[in-house]
């Protein structure tokens, strides 16, 4: 059967017809992602629009008295017989010790410090052993202040011949801190409405929070007692030491997203 040659041409021409829609489409869809794609890439790292924010901070303080006293005694003594100075030394610090339980202080408040270590004396000839130093030095947290004396005795007592001054402190500091820091909040919450005022604009959600603590000021007197020895007697009156107190001073900080008001 033979073929219509007008016929086959006409098929052609449709199906010409047909790929050059179909490659304008695909041209403009390609176009068009590409673009897409590039304006995507201009934008990373860019909000939608500009957040319109204000920051404020707010400070407080809480003061309290001091209700701990922290001190160290300990006692260092040298012996070329290595069981001879641990042996003295033991007696000195093992009755310091028991005498310090007994006027009720807890083990939980007591720490000590040992150490050994061999002593030389240096001349030009070169060094010669001397013996071992012994240290001991016993650090204890008095929450009676009222027993600050009698636990400075002992030193005096048994001959201990290394005390350190007194340090007061607040011993838990974590309500007075969360005291200072709402007290901080409702400070920046106060300059915030007011400088809203001042711009006139409305205050909407706080979007950003942060808090940090001062250095903590110390007020009263902080008690040297130097190097003890058995010719020390402590004899400390409870008008020679003074607790003194602290503050705990917070900081925050609070931004805010801010609106026109609409008058």
């Amino acid at each position: 059967m033979a073929t219509n040659p007008k016929s086959d041409d006409f098929g052609k021409k449709i199906l010409m017809a047909l790929f050059g829609v179909l490659l304008v489409y695909l041209t403009f869809y390609l176009g068009t992602l590409m673009r897409n794609n590039v304006k995507k890439f201009q934008t990373i790292g860019e909000a939608d629009r500009m957040e319109r924010t204000v920051t404020v901070t707010g400070v407080a303080k809480v003061t309290a008295m001091n209700d701990v006293a922290i001190t160290t005694i300990g006692y260092t003594n040298i012996d070329a017989n290595l069981d001879k100075a641990r042996a003295e030394n033991n007696k000195v610090m093992d009755a310091i010790l028991l005498d310090i339980k007994k006027l009720g202080l807890e083990e939980k408040d007591l720490q000590s410090n040992y150490s050994i270590n061999p002593e030389n004396d240096y001349t030009q000839a070169g060094s010669v052993f001397k013996g071992y130093r012994v240290t001991n030095n016993l650090t204890v947290k008095i929450r009676d202040l009222g027993k600050i004396t009698s636990v400075l005795s002992l030193a005096g007592k048994f001959g201990a011949n290394q005390v350190s001054g007194l340090q007061f402190t607040i011993d838990d500091t974590e309500n007075l801190k969360v005291n200072a820091r709402s007290k901080a909040i409702l400070d920046a919450k106060a300059k915030a409405a007011k400088l809203a005022a001042l711009l006139n604009v409305r205050l909407g959600d706080i979007v950003s929070y942060s808090d940090y603590e001062n250095s903590p000021m110390f007020y009263g007197s902080k008690v040297g007692l130097g190097m003890g020895g058995p010719a020390m007697e402590a004899s400390l009156g409870p008008s020679d030491v003074s607790s003194g107190s602290q503050d705990i001073s917070m900081n925050v900080s609070l931004t805010y997203s801010i609106s026109s008001r609409s008058w």
